[in-house]
């Protein structure tokens, strides 16, 4: 039966556009521009940056005071309940394990790496180091559980030097450990022997009585002590340990309050499952939570198969006022929230904000999560988003209005200062401000560098107006600098946009697509599939069948070949033509640099490691896995 016009998707999307915002306090959306001769502009907001604290753990000491039995951390526990810490807990557990750190001499040349994932006594560890001035450095786990090699741990161990590791479940990071961890080094786990090294057990740093010492070296704490050392996810090369001071942890939140006003009114709720090895859940998502009093809920869940359904336990009981996630992740919670009324009726039922950050999010799916937030509550719910980097602690742009449609970053937060420089017919975004890195840890090369004859930190990013005409409107990721490329031509191709209108435009059946056409005459594909969406163009194929089989299936390949024949026939220039393409079985490979720990593609390394594959594609008689354009659609 053909549908009525009141259910089309486009009439749906329409009648919740035309529903009122859940009424939410946020800043103004206002800029000051100074436009310079040779065309570069300076951006910053017309607000003073708030006043800020001058350690994080301040906070935890006065919200102990203040709140001293609301909940600040909880996570499942092993028969699936909840284990939580009141903030007057969590401050008498982090007095007591950075006594025991006192106790074993660590510092900045000999501090405190982390290679487990989020959970309770990760976030006692860090804040424990922090309270007493001892900086510390979570690992991406992948590095230590999924890599073959142990490459990327040796390096970043080699780089820091620690004097404490530390892993939740010893047996699972034994291998780990025993390749990449000195002799020497103290190992402390939760539960379970790393194989046959000696072990602290947490209990024992936990049961350490704290002293004067503890507030001593507290006191001693300044805005440039350094509180952690976060490593880059390595999209362009190695990872590098970028310096997180005190100073960049707190002025970044008064940062973030500025844009979203609305947490000092109430404490934040959050159920996050984003690793606390990466800036975003790390610094954004957890201090944030801990400034203002807020309850963080650690999921262990995650967007990938098998695990989303440990983010949708998490959320059926636990209700956020806030709720963090990268596009993938929104993207994956929707049939579930489609499916169930009640689960979706507790999660609309206090939130004041979606926010996405990491990537763009598929028109789709904020069209679909609106429509939802409107039948449930009556209200639409404001999407929000922002740009940063480890390097600026994170957020740099916030945008806090609502748009309709997605890409907008927003503009600069106060006390950033945001640079434009016109580079190959792009502006490159570069910063400034409190919420800047000093540097790369034991990397003055790479710090010199990373940063421009007037101070301003180089993010790599191109951005341009969402709307040139009313700069108000707030800006739009353009994509990386260094991924852009010129066709033999001499044109240039714009990676960063040419990859999002790709996926977009073949979702839910590409993760991901590598450009190729340095010095070539077009541009050609390399595509990371979504192999469960591909299984469902050829359901007979074995549910066993492996990547291979299923992306040869004649279905399958034509499904692709029709994507690409419409995406080729509305892009007519050489710089935005897709004309040969190739689905890749094999995964992005973690120990050879083609994938970072988050997901992320080095477009780089990838066109490097599968230099055969670049050549098949531009073979004068290509192979059959190149799907070639139909030559009437490319003409």
């Amino acid at each position: 039966m053909s549908a009525t016009l009141a259910e089309t998707p486009q009439n749906a999307t329409s009648a919740a556009q035309s529903r009122p915002l859940r009424p939410v306090r946020l800043a103004p959306a206002d800029v000051l521009i100074e436009r310079r001769s040779d065309g570069t502009l300076l951006m910053r907001s017309p607000h003073p940056l708030p006043p800020y604290p001058g350690k994080i753990t301040e906070r935890l000491v006065h919200w102990a005071a203040a709140a001293p039995d609301r909940v600040f951390l909880a996570q499942r526990d092993a028969a699936g309940g909840w284990r939580s810490l009141t903030y007057a807990q969590t401050l008498t557990a982090v007095r007591s394990v950075a006594a025991a750190l006192l106790d074993r001499d660590l510092s900045v040349d000999r501090p405190i790496v982390i290679l487990s994932g989020n959970d309770i006594e990760h976030a006692l560890l860090g804040l424990a180091a922090m309270h007493v001035g001892i900086p510390y450095a979570p690992i991406s786990v992948p590095y230590s559980l999924m890599s073959q090699d142990f490459g990327k741990l040796k390096a970043i161990i080699g780089i820091l030097t620690p004097g404490l590791v530390f892993a939740a479940d010893g047996a699972a990071f034994a291998r780990a450990i025993a390749a990449a961890a000195p002799p020497g080094v103290e190992v402390v786990t939760t539960a379970n022997s790393a194989g046959d090294r000696p072990m602290t057990t947490f209990a024992t740093l936990l049961g350490t009585v704290p002293t004067a010492a503890v507030d001593a070296a507290h006191a001693r704490v300044n805005p440039d002590t350094i509180a952690k050392f976060l490593f880059t996810s390595g999209s362009t090369g190695l990872p590098k340990g970028v310096v997180n001071t005190e100073r960049m942890l707190c002025a970044n939140q008064a940062m973030v309050r500025a844009g979203m006003a609305f947490v000092a009114d109430e404490p934040p709720v959050i159920v996050d499952w984003l690793p606390w090895n990466h800036t975003f859940g790390g610094n954004h998502d957890f201090n944030l939570v801990l400034d203002n009093g807020g309850s963080l809920y650690v999921d262990e869940g995650k967007p990938i198969s098998g695990a989303i359904e440990a983010t949708v336990r998490n959320l059926r009981d636990i209700a956020p006022t806030i709720y963090f996630n990268v596009p993938k992740g929104f993207e994956m919670l929707l049939p579930y929230f489609q499916a169930e009324p009640a689960l979706r009726e507790r999660f609309f039922s206090r939130l004041k904000v979606l926010f996405y950050a990491g990537a763009g999010l598929p028109q789709h799916v904020l069209d679909a999560l609106q429509s939802l937030a409107v039948e449930t509550t009556g209200e639409r719910i404001i999407f929000l988003s922002s740009l940063g980097s480890t390097e600026t602690a994170p957020a740099a742009l916030q945008r806090s209005w609502e748009c309709e449609r997605t890409g907008n970053v927003g503009l600069p937060l106060p006390g950033v200062e945001l640079k434009l420089v016109p580079r190959e017919g792009k502006l490159e975004a570069r910063f400034k401000g409190d919420n800047i890195t000093p540097g790369y840890w034991r990397a003055a090369a790479l710090t010199t560098d990373a940063f421009d004859e007037e101070g301003f930190y180089r993010i790599g990013d191109a951005l341009m107006f969402d709307d040139p005409a009313d700069p108000k409107k707030g800006l739009v990721f353009d994509g990386r600098i260094a991924e852009d490329f010129k066709l033999a031509t001499g044109t240039w191709v714009s990676v960063g946009p040419l990859r999002a209108t790709f996926v977009a435009h073949c979702a839910p059946l590409v993760r991901d697509v590598v450009l190729a056409g340095p010095d070539r005459d077009e541009i050609a594909a390399l595509i990371f599939p979504d192999i469960d969406a591909c299984r469902k163009l050829a359901p007979d194929c074995a549910p066993e069948a492996p990547a291979a089989t299923v992306l040869a299936d004649a279905r399958v390949r034509a499904a692709f070949s029709r994507l690409l024949d419409a995406l080729a026939d509305s892009k007519r220039g050489t710089s935005t033509r897709i004309r040969r393409a190739i689905l890749l079985a094999e995964p992005p490979s973690l120990d050879v640099g083609e994938a970072t720990d988050k997901g992320s593609i080095n477009q780089r390394a990838v066109l490097a490691h599968r230099a055969a594959l670049v050549e098949q594609l531009y073979s004068d008689s290509p192979p059959p896995n190149v799907i070639v354009v139909a030559a009437k659609q490319a003409s």
